[in-house]
């Protein structure tokens, strides 16, 4: 099944996210591996847009977010 949005295809689903909400999956959920300031700054900009954001493109980040945090703590419990 092909997903297509304002005439253009996505070929995962973060980029069909990006297409029809206009959210940068990467923002909210953050890349694999960053440094500690590289991190403050990334979750200060993504407060920032979430603000911004129209309810429903809103809730699809704040899921992203907590989903993320969520993750990185079930990893670094396995870690320790």
């Amino acid at each position: 099944m092909r997903l297509i949005v304002a005439g253009q295809e996505a070929a995962t689903a973060s980029e069909f996210a990006e297409l029809a909400l206009g959210i940068d999956v990467e923002l909210f959920a953050g890349p694999a591996v960053e440094s500690d300031t590289d991190k403050v700054v990334r979750l200060a900009v993504a407060r920032d847009v979430l603000r911004d954001l129209a309810p429903e493109p809103a809730r699809y980040a704040r899921a992203l977010l907590n989903t993320a945090e969520r993750r990185r703590a079930q990893v670094w419990k396995a870690a320790a």
